[in-house]
């Protein structure tokens, strides 16, 4: 076969294989057989007269050749699907499975502020949520159109998309040909119920949290210290406490029974936990250590269900209409 027979739809085809860099995640994201896209990149090499993929491993890489021409490819099968989706968007707006990963602790509190407005306002968009936490670094390998990571290094975005709330200290690597960026940078503040302050009295200056009960991330040394800023000034304090978690939902409910002060990220869509626990801000002149949240797009190249929900949840992600 000739170069000239190569058809658009198999190097859109080799794009998504070699993205996921495998065979069954692409068909899955493509919905076709994984026999029938196989056949179809066999006869895409065919024609180039070159093999793109070695398939001798149980993950699949590219070929030197496959890798030069996965480059060139990319960005003409990212454009033409960016086309094709605003095109449609004039006629209906943006539509099609949108695929998210995010932790569960985010999903917690930001979804249930926001699933049911954006699915009204885009009928069109079908929304698959993955809790799972996996590494950022397979963020490109799998079919996901957003990663959303809690993070604590706004200065290495590219190595702190993973770490926060949810799974420790670990950071993930972003994968090349992937985007990320700071999606907003959390206020975190102190949290306490009226009974709690009732019954072991009320922290007058961060010194005083440690004679408290605190509630941390983990129990363990590397998440016994906080730090408080006020303006300029900042203090590091010991903090301990019989109770952990890593779920800013669970944190609010715990506080809620009266068990624990609790640090919390001010925003928006947390605000209803906060008032459903009749919690109280502790330290009101003190804000805590901030919280990132980044997001991870697979390509530079964000389609009209990926904008629609992203410009969507970030207002959710601001802080609350009625400052403190």
């Amino acid at each position: 076969m000739e170069a000239s027979t190569v058809q658009l739809n198999d190097i859109a085809l080799f794009v998504e294989v070699a993205k996921r860099k495998s065979f069954s995640l692409a068909a899955r994201a493509l919905n076709m057989p994984t026999s029938t896209l196989s056949r179809r990149i066999n006869e895409l090499e065919r024609a180039i007269g070159l093999r793109l993929i070695n398939r001798n491993t149980r993950r699949l890489d590219l070929t030197e050749a496959g890798a030069a021409y996965m480059r060139r490819c990319q960005g003409l099968i990212d454009e033409a699907r960016l086309a094709h989706e605003q095109l449609q968007s004039l006629s209906g707006g943006p539509s099609g499975n949108l695929r998210v990963s995010m932790p569960y602790s985010l999903a917690m509190w930001l979804l249930p502020e926001t699933i049911t407005d954006f699915t009204d306002r885009y009928p069109e968009v079908e929304c698959e949520f993955d809790l799972s936490m996996m590494t950022a670094s397979d963020a490109q390998g799998t079919p996901f159109d957003v990663v959303l990571r809690f993070g604590n290094d706004t200065h290495h975005p590219r190595t702190a998309a993973e770490s926060g709330y949810d799974n420790g200290n670990g950071n993930g690597t972003v994968p090349s040909g992937a985007v990320v960026q700071e999606l907003v940078s959390l206020e975190n503040h102190l949290y306490a119920s009226d009974r709690y302050l009732a019954r072991h009295g009320e922290p007058k200056v961060p010194a005083d949290l440690t004679q408290h009960q605190c509630l941390r991330t983990a129990i363990d040394e590397a998440h016994s210290h906080w730090t408080l800023h006020r303006g300029a000034v900042s203090e590091r304090v010991p903090v301990s406490g019989h109770l952990a978690a890593n779920n800013m939902s669970i944190a609010g409910t715990l506080a809620g029974l009266d068990l624990a002060i609790t640090r919390m990220p001010h925003c928006h869509a947390l605000a209803p936990i906060i008032k459903r626990n009749s919690l109280k801000r502790v330290l009101p002149g003190w804000k805590v250590d901030p919280i990132s949240i980044y997001v991870v797009y697979p390509s530079s190249i964000q389609p009209a269900k990926t904008r629609a929900f992203m410009d969507f949840i970030l207002p959710k992600l601001g802080p609350p209409q009625d400052q403190e």
